[in-house]
């Protein structure tokens, strides 16, 4: 239910996810326009004992030393320093505006003794000469602090870059049309939540989940609404109680009891108009309001009802379990400007009433007392069970 929900607020707001997507690639082609390309490039070097070593076992040290990472990790803190920078961008006659547009970065390639070095800038030929300059000075450099030990050489000189890494025009309009999207959808969902009425927003979290039926809040508040737009219309409610299901239903599977509670509610259904309201009013028990139903039409719908629910109940269609619900029905009307607390509990007494004298239905009519199933008038009935039941006593 609540991705129908969902897929409802999205098709109402397909607009908005449109022309959030629209603005976010029209943003996105903008970006493109206006950013300045950035190339990237990168030179390799191996750094490796000299051969002005030629005893093995000088050989072997040495080797050993290169493998604790500090004579290289050294070299590359060489690299990126920013001396070796500013001498090459000194000797290409690099302006001080253009300077702070150009990266440079080395690192330690893992598990090899080379590193590499990389130069990202707006101009790709510029881009090339730094990194090749940069590292010849770091050579250089470097030759006359371990010259005597270690070389380190160019393994890859640096090329220069023919393609822009950045912007990347298929990936930044997909990456912008994408997030257009998703904003889109959270102002779908955003305007429905505060367009809609509180009323729908609380009914859709006012279903029982079991019998499909209005909850017991739903009903209480939306008969407290109709009795206030009722004026002098007339307005009955009924309540069905099934008592067949009081000694097995906590043992019953959650499957069974959804599959029964349902058809409890389909039968109720048949019965009745679409401007009817059912709600699940207790575990074993259903509220009915009848709008602009006098209490007869009203006794004579739930009697029919009544009549429905005694049937034998088959659980499913291969005929295998049988349950009988014993349904009994108490009615009540309202009275003009009764608030509904005062209504339900009349109609409550009509069905204990029933279950008292095992009548399966009784009713209230108008004048507020408990009437016959012919619906003349009667006097209250005298019976202990009745009055134990008025005055709190058990049931």
């Amino acid at each position: 239910m609540e991705f129908r929900i969902y897929l409802r607020m999205l098709q109402q707001g397909w607009w908005l996810i449109a022309l959030s997507a629209l603005a976010a690639l029209a943003l996105s082609l903008v970006s493109l326009y206006q950013d300045t390309p950035l190339y990237r490039t990168s030179a390799r070097f191996i750094v490796s004992p000299t051969t002005a070593i030629t005893y093995e076992r000088d050989i072997i040290y040495s080797l050993d030393t290169l493998d604790q990472r500090s004579i290289i990790s050294t070299y590359a803190e060489v690299l990126n320093s920013d001396r070796m920078y500013h001498d090459v961008a000194a000797a290409l006659q690099l302006g001080a505006e253009e300077i702070p547009y150009y990266h440079v970065s080395a690192v330690v390639l893992p598990e090899a003794n080379i590193l590499e070095l990389s130069v990202e800038g707006p101009d790709p030929y510029t881009t090339a000469l730094l990194a090749n300059g940069v590292g010849q000075r770091a050579i250089d450099y470097i030759q006359l602090i371990y010259r005597k030990v270690y070389d380190i050489n160019f393994l890859d000189p640096a090329q220069i870059p023919s393609v822009p890494f950045s912007p990347q025009p298929s990936r930044d309009i997909s990456l912008a049309t994408a997030l257009g999207i998703m904003f889109g959808v959270a102002l779908a969902v955003m305007r429905e939540y505060i367009s809609t009425p509180l009323e729908a927003l609380q009914r859709m979290n006012m279903i029982d989940s079991e019998s499909k039926a209005y909850t017991r809040r739903y009903f209480e508040r939306h008969l407290e609404k109709e009795l206030a737009k009722s004026g002098d219309l007339d307005l009955s409610i009924g309540l069905v109680q099934l008592n067949g299901l009081h000694d097995i239903f906590d043992n019953m599977p959650q499957p069974v009891v959804q599959r029964l509670m349902r058809r409890v509610i389909e039968i109720l259904r048949q019965q009745l108009r679409g401007s009817d309201i059912v709600a699940r009013w207790e575990t074993l028990s259903f509220a009915i309001m009848l709008p602009a139903t006098p209490i007869h039409p009203a006794s004579q719908t739930l009697d029919r009802i009544r009549r429905g629910l005694a049937e034998p109940l088959l659980l499913d269609k291969s005929g295998g379990q049988i349950i009988m619900l014993d349904p009994y029905v108490g009615v009540a009307e309202a009275y003009k400007g009764e608030p509904a607390g005062i209504l339900v509990r009349r109609a409550e007494e009509a069905l204990q009433v029933a279950r008292l004298k095992g009548t399966r239905s009784a009713l209230f009519s108008g004048d507020s007392e408990p009437n016959g199933r012919s619906g003349s008038p009667s006097s209250r009935p005298e019976l202990p069970e009745y009055e134990n039941y008025m005055r709190g006593g058990p049931q």
